[in-house]
C-alpha cells in the first residue's frame, strides 16, 4: 500500500513522524521504535536511491554507516552464535539511520520543528524534576524515579543526564544567539533550569562531565565570536580566564548542591579503595574492573576482537574464577568496539568524532557549527563512562541529532 503512494506524500508523512521522533526520544522507547519502522517503510520505498546517496556523499553519514559496516562484518567471525550476534548488530542499526533521517530532515523547517519539539520535552522534563525533587510534586507511578532525591521523569538519571546537558548547552546557544532581548532572557532561563537539573537534582555523574564540557565550550565560542568582531582573535588571556571562571562555577556548584558533592566524594573514596582482581561492591569500583578486564581482552585480540556480540562471552572467560562479577557491557564504548571488533573498530568510531568535528565548519548557520561541535563532545565523553551508541535512548538521540545538524551540509552560504 505504501508503496502506491506519491513521493511527495510519502516525504510530507516522514517529516511528520522525524518531527515526532524529536519529541518522543526522551520519553518513550515503545513510540520512538513505531516511529522508526513507519520511516523506514516511507523513506525505502519513496527515496531509496536518495538515501543510498547521502550515505556515500555525506561525510558524516559515510562515517556512520563504515561503523556499522564493520560490526555486520564482525558478525562473520568469534563464537557468537549468530542469533545474539545480530541483536547486538541491532542495537547499533540507529547508525544505519543516519542517512536515512538526513534526507527526512533536509528540509530546514522540519529541523527547525524537530529540535523544537526535543527541547520542549526536555524543559518540561527539567520543570517536572526541580518539582519533584523540591518535594513540591509527589513521586508517581509513570515516573522513571522511585525517589524524590533523583527526580529523573522518563529515563534512567544517567540518560536524563546527558540529554539534558545538551539541551542546556542548545538552550544557551539560541539565548546567545537571539536579537530579541525577551527571547533571550527566556532562552537563558531555559538554559539555567535545565542545567541546574543536572547539577543540584538529578545524579548522573556523566552528565556533570558533559555539562561542564559544553558550559567551557559555549563560553569559550562566545568569547572568540565577540572578538572576532572586532577583529580579534581569542589568546591565552582569554583562555584562561574561561578556565578560572569555569573552576569557580564548578566550585561553586560543589559547594552548593549535595547531591553533586555527594556524588564526587563517593568516587573519590571508591576509587581510593579499588584494587585489580579483587571483586568489587562499589559502582566505581566495578567500573575500573570493567575497564582492567576490558584492557587485557584487548590485548589479547587487538586485530580483529571477539566478534560482534562476543564480549559477554570473552569477559566471562577472562574473569572465570576470580571471584569478580561478569558483565554483559564494560561501560565504555571505546573499549567495547574494541573487543568487538579489534583496532579498526575503535578507529572508525574515533573517525566519526573527528568528521563530525572537522565538517561543523561547513555548516550553514553559526548556531548548527557550535551546535554540532557539542553533539560531539557530549558523545565522546558519555563513551568514556558508558556505552552510548549501544544503549537504546543515547544511540538514537546521537543519530538523530547528527542526522538533523549535518543534514544541511552544502545546502545554503555561512552566516556568523
Amino acid at each position: 500500500m505504501v508503496a502506491f503512494l506519491p513521493k511527495r506524500i510519502l516525504l510530507l508523512t516522514g517529516r511528520v513522524c522525524a518531527i515526532a521522533l524529536g519529541c518522543v526520544i526522551p520519553l518513550s522507547v515503545v513510540l520512538d521504535n513505531l516511529l522508526l519502522v513507519v520511516l523506514l517503510a516511507l523513506m525505502l520505498v519513496g527515496h531509496g536511491r536518495t538515501i543510498l546517496q547521502t550515505a556515500v556523499g555525506n561525510p558524516v553519514a559515510r562515517a556512520s554507516i563504515l561503523l556499522f559496516v564493520l560490526l555486520l562484518l564482525g558478525m562473520a567471525y568469534g563464537d557468537t552464535p549468530l542469533q545474539a550476534a545480530a541483536g547486538i548488530l541491532g542495537k547499533y542499526a540507529d547508525l544505519a539511520f543516519v542517512p536515512l533521517l538526513m534526507v527526512i530532515l533536509l528540509d530546514e523547517r522540519t529541523r527547525y520543528r524537530a529540535l523544537a519539539g526535543f527541547l520542549a520535552v526536555m524543559l518540561a522534563t527539567a520543570l517536572l524534576s526541580w518539582l519533584v525533587g523540591l518535594h513540591m510534586l509527589p513521586v508517581s507511578k509513570w515516573m522513571w524515579t522511585y525517589t524524590a532525591d533523583n527526580p529523573a521523569i522518563f529515563r534512567s538519571s544517567i540518560t536524563q543526564n546527558i540529554l539534558m546537558a545538551f539541551a542546556a548547552f542548545l538552550f544557551g546557544l539560541k539565548a546567545r544567539d537571539s536579537r530579541n532581548r525577551n527571547a533571550r532572557w527566556a532562552l537563558a532561563i531555559a538554559a539555567l533550569l535545565a542545567g541546574g537539573s543536572v547539577l543540584f537534582m538529578v545524579q548522573g555523574r556523566t552528565g556533570y562531565l558533559v555539562m561542564l564540557a559544553l558550559m567551557v565550550y559555549l563560553g569559550y565560542m562566545t568569547v572568540a565570536r565577540r572578538l572576532q568582531r572586532h577583529g580579534r582573535h581569542i589568546g591565552w588571556r582569554e583562555t584562561a580566564g574561561i578556565g578560572v571562571l569555569a573552576l569557580v562555577v564548578v566550585a561553586s556548584a560543589y559547594q552548593l548542591s549535595p547531591r553533586l558533592h555527594g556524588r564526587v566524594d563517593q568516587v573519590v573514596t571508591e576509587y581510593q579503595a579499588w584494587r585489580p582482581d579483587v571483586n568489587s561492591v562499589t559502582s566505581t569500583g566495578e567500573r575500573l574492573e570493567f575497564y582492567y578486564n576490558t584492557l587485557m581482552l584487548v590485548r589479547q585480540h587487538p586485530l580483529f576482537g571477539v566478534g560482534t556480540g562476543g564480549f559477554a562471552a570473552a569477559y566471562a572467560k577472562q574473569v572465570q574464577g576470580t571471584g569478580i562479577t561478569p558483565t554483559h557491557n564494560p561501560h565504555n564504548e571505546y573499549l567495547l568496539v574494541t573487543v568487538q571488533v579489534g583496532l579498526p573498530g575503535l578507529l572508525l568510531l574515533l573517525y566519526l568524532f573527528y568528521t563530525q568535528w572537522r565538517t561543523a565548519s561547513r555548516l550553514p548557520g553559526l548556531f548548527e557549527r557550535d551546535a554540532a561541535r557539542g553533539l560531539v563532545l557530549a558523545i565522546a565523553i558519555s563513551c568514556l563512562f558508558n556505552s552510548p551508541l549501544l544503549d537504546h535512548t543515547e544511540g538514537l538521540f546521537a543519530a538523530f541529532m547528527s542526522a538533523l545538524l549535518f543534514a544541511g551540509l552544502g545546502t545554503g552560504k555561512r552566516n556568523g
